[in-house]
């Protein structure tokens, strides 16, 4: 069977994703996603990390991933064989374009609605998890900071993640202001986004401060700079220790 498979709700977890559905509500960054979500679905239709997933899928093998910031799930289709795959996002329209995507690339995946900084799942449920483009969209020092506590909450020791953000440095923030507000074009409205923008050395100490050990720090597969200071995205290969 194709498509989505939504958590089962046991009371505990009926509670929270009552409780969170109306904190979602009242969200703006998932109201301006759910807005975004159709455009986004055929601009960003394939990831853009797919070598890099495709490696990590091959170092990894098999196991339970965990995607936080899934979105229509592009960045699913390298694990679809051998992992169970679980998602989390704010989105409730991106989620429901992560059903029509999951059918037409043939995988299946239990999707939550929810944040990332309060993830509905126990201490080590997963081997592996993937967030790309996800924590620089969170608003505040503290929620970064929870959200990769989180993180290292839900691997299991000794698990992996693969976590991306936008680089400080990219040559066309130079001149702007941190956090910043980018725009998005739909045919009636311009929506702007959140994005806190991150140094290689930032993004890396706060994972250690969130107690992950950082194995590895790379720019994206497309850069060919000497210097990985100006890179458009930060890529880590984060543990959690044994």
């Amino acid at each position: 069977m194709n498509g989505i498979l939504y958590m089962s709700a046991t009371h505990e977890l009926g509670h929270w994703l009552n409780l969170m559905d109306s904190y979602l509500a009242d969200s703006n960054m998932a109201n301006i996603f759910d807005r975004i979500a159709p455009g986004w679905y055929g601009f960003r239709h394939r990831s853009i990390f797919t070598p890099e997933l495709e490696a990590l899928a091959a170092r990894w093998q098999k196991g339970r991933l965990l995607n936080l910031g899934c979105a229509h799930c592009p960045d699913f289709v390298p694990f679809r064989s051998g992992f169970e795959l679980h998602g989390i996002d704010l989105s409730a329209e991106m989620l429901r374009l992560a059903r029509k995507y999951a059918a037409k690339f043939d995988f299946q995946a239990s999707l939550v609605r929810g944040d990332v900084a309060y993830l509905p799942y126990s201490e080590a449920s997963f081997d592996f998890a993937i967030s790309v483009a996800t924590y620089h969209h969170l608003e505040t020092p503290e929620k970064r900071l929870m959200a990769l506590e989180e993180l290292r909450r839900v691997l299991r020791p000794g698990g992996e993640a693969f976590v991306t953000v936008w680089n400080r440095r990219l040559p066309r923030f130079w001149f702007a202001g941190n956090p910043v507000q980018v725009p998005w074009h739909t045919k009636n409205e311009i929506l702007y986004r959140y994005y806190y923008l991150f140094t290689y050395g930032e993004i890396e100490k706060l994972a250690r401060q969130a107690g992950l050990e950082v194995l590895r720090s790379f720019p994206e597969h497309g850069y060919r700079w000497p210097l990985k200071a100006f890179s458009r995205n930060v890529c880590l290969l984060l543990r959690k220790p044994e």
